[in-house]
């Protein structure tokens, strides 16, 4: 199988031996504490799973500001963005050992016990500086922007022990999955070469068919549909619903173990092309081979060019940064010339006029009415779930 990103073997943050969980859970509750922002909760989720392999804590701000920069910490290991525990308490000083709070669960219980190895202060400059390469934009009304500019201006690094994880496994318990559990059921199920889809959005037909083009062409063994399950803009479909409707349209028309339906406990960045290239990383150590990027692949508004999510790795990321391959897709829509849906590049021949092309306004507006899109767009049974629920926000 695939190495993971940066190391022979996972190395998940999670404290997977119950005695020691135990004794770790009991001293937290005699150190001091930290309530984490979700961006750092999501952090520490992540690198418990082994997602954020070879990490073992939260950067320092040195290697926060070179990974920005260029990708790369300070040491030399390549990594897209910054991952760091800010925030705006004072009193925590280098040295000490604290539980770290979850913001997302009520009671807000110790998620992780961290070792602060430094606390450093980063000025506005700083956090532009990264905010301007991370998103490419340092607009307020970008949403990770707005959210990585409120995080704190103080710098908490070192080592974390994740004691749990978060609300996902509770929420989400058939569909969240760490990269060690794929990892394993990938292993299980004998399959050796693995092509990733990342959606934050209910999966169409365009979605299902560009999945089965890339596992026909890469002659795969599977496909991991690997779903964000944290927080979200306002207005994007809620996690449960997504997770609904993927499993339908998985259930009705994929072949049986064919498909693998998981989720991770992230929040969305919108950042582009630096987050397909962590998203590459995600599924280098979910133990995937290929992972799909498409046309504006974790973009939000008009931020991004169409394909800058692909050429990033053409352009910045160093040939032997990661042993994943991408898989470049462009537009897919359904054809009415050809009965079926197609990547627009494979068809010069056509027209605007000759695709099944819906806004994603137009989308809402008849789902909201009780009108199924065509069929050429959403399959019947996803169609009925995103209506359903955009009925009941409607009445």
């Amino acid at each position: 199988m695939i190495k993971p990103h940066g190391s022979d073997e996972l190395n998940p943050r999670y404290v997977y031996d119950d005695a020691q969980r135990t004794a770790l859970i009991a001293e937290a509750e005699g150190l001091p504490s930290l309530l984490l922002n979700s961006a750092a909760a999501a952090n520490a989720v992540m690198l418990g799973g082994g997602y954020f392999n070879p990490l073992d804590g939260y950067m320092t701000l040195a290697d926060a500001l070179s990974v920005a920069e260029n990708m790369t910490t300070s040491a030399g290991v390549f990594f897209p963005v910054p991952v760091l525990n800010m925030t705006d308490e004072t009193g925590i000083e280098a040295g000490s050992r604290i539980a770290l709070r979850d913001p997302n669960v009520e009671g807000n219980p110790v998620l992780a016990i961290m070792d602060v190895e430094g606390v450093e202060s980063v000025s506005d400059e700083q956090i532009d500086f990264m905010a301007e390469k991370i998103f490419r934009t340092l607009d307020g009304d970008h949403p990770g922007v707005a959210t990585f500019k409120s995080l704190g201006k103080t710098v908490l690094s070192g080592p974390i022990q994740v004691l749990n994880f978060s609300y996902f496994q509770a929420d989400f318990p058939e569909t969240f999955r760490t990269a060690v559990e794929i990892r394993n059921e990938i292993a299980e199920r004998g399959w050796n070469k693995v092509v990733a889809f990342q959606t934050r959005n209910p999966m169409h037909r365009a979605h299902e068919e560009l999945c089965r083009m890339a596992k026909d062409d890469l002659n795969a063994d599977g496909i991991l549909i690997h779903m964000l399950l944290g927080k979200l803009k306002p207005g994007d479909i809620p996690a449960d619903v997504r997770d609904a409707s993927i499993r339908k349209m998985v259930d009705v028309y994929f072949p049986e173990n064919t498909v693998m339906i998981t989720g991770y406990g992230f929040d969305m960045l919108y950042a582009g092309p630096r987050e397909a290239v962590l998203h590459a990383v995600f599924r280098q150590n979910c133990g995937c081979t290929h992972l799909i990027v498409g046309r504006d692949h974790a973009g939000v508004g008009d931020y991004y060019g169409g394909f800058d999510a692909q050429t990033i790795f053409d352009e910045e990321v160093a040939d032997d940064a990661l042993e994943l391959e991408i898989y470049k897709a462009d537009h897919t829509a359904y054809s009415k010339k050809l009965n079926k849906v197609v990547m627009m590049r494979d068809a010069p021949d056509h027209a605007k006029e000759d695709f099944v092309l819906l806004s994603g306004t137009a989308v809402r507006e008849m789902l909201g009415k009780g009108i199924a899109p065509p069929p050429e767009f959403s399959r019947p049974e996803v169609a009925k779930i995103l209506s359903d629920y955009y009925q009941s926000l409607d009445s």
